[in-house]
């Protein structure tokens, strides 16, 4: 059943006209009136609506019932990702919600090829959150993973973190996810971009108390890195069971 984000408060019995990048969409999949719609805000749980007209620029539903349906991972799960080229980015943050991720914090690190500042920073953070609202609309899930304001290394690492563990992919670290600790309740994965992290910022993040995990003996690019390591987290801590 087709799914869609709406910025909106929504109940059931409602009547509701859908806004024009709905309705873009519902014209795409050549929906029409009587046809059923799934639709989420973010705030817990989807609604089930049935569509009563599709018109050129417009389109409304009744929504009927509310699931109150969750399907969140045990594991709260950041990503902070140093950000990369191209559509690497953008597709570590697609993947990153389908796999389950919690939450992103895009790292603007020494080696990352895009430097972005200011309102070009703005536009780009906004962007990502945008293809995040997509992959939810797709993959089911029904809270929103918010992508945070660009930081610098530094900057992030002088935060403080309510998580029980922080890693860092690194090719210093010589132990599997299940020797590291207990399963943990929350987490934070920091992934260098290509060419990964200097070994300035390595040695800043250690000192910050973030514990290396290396995922075998090959080189993967950053945005392999970074899947791979979340669904280990996952297969071992989280619902990949």
């Amino acid at each position: 059943m087709p799914r869609f984000y709406l910025d909106a408060d929504l109940q059931v019995g409602q009547q509701l006209s859908l806004p024009d990048a709905v309705v873009r969409h519902v014209q795409v999949l050549r929906l029409n009136a009587g046809d059923a719609i799934t639709l989420f805000n973010g705030k817990g749980g989807e609604y089930q609506a049935t569509l009563n007209s599709v018109q050129k620029r417009d389109a409304q539903c009744l929504i009927e019932h509310c699931d109150q349906v969750s399907r969140e991972t045990p594991l709260w799960l950041g990503l902070a990702q140093g950000i990369s080229s191209g559509d690497k980015m953008e597709f570590t943050l697609q993947k990153g919600v389908e796999m389950g991720v919690s939450q992103f914090q895009p790292l603007a690190a020494g080696r990352s090829v895009v430097k972005l500042s200011g309102e070009r920073a703005d536009k780009r953070v906004a962007r990502w959150q945008e293809i995040v609202i997509s992959a939810c609309e797709q993959s089911g899930r029904n809270t929103i993973p918010q992508v945070l304001p660009i930081l610098t290394l530094n900057e992030w690492l002088a935060q403080p973190q309510q998580v029980d563990i922080r890693l860092i992919l690194s090719p210093r670290g010589d132990r599997s996810l299940a020797e590291l600790s207990a399963k943990p309740v929350r987490s934070w994965l920091m992934v260098g971009p290509e060419g990964g992290f200097s070994g300035l910022e390595e040695d800043a993040a250690l000192a910050a108390g973030w514990t290396p995990l290396r995922l075998g003996p090959r080189i993967l690019r950053t945005e392999t890195a970074a899947l791979a390591a979340v669904a280990a987290m996952q297969a071992v801590w989280g619902d990949y069971r």
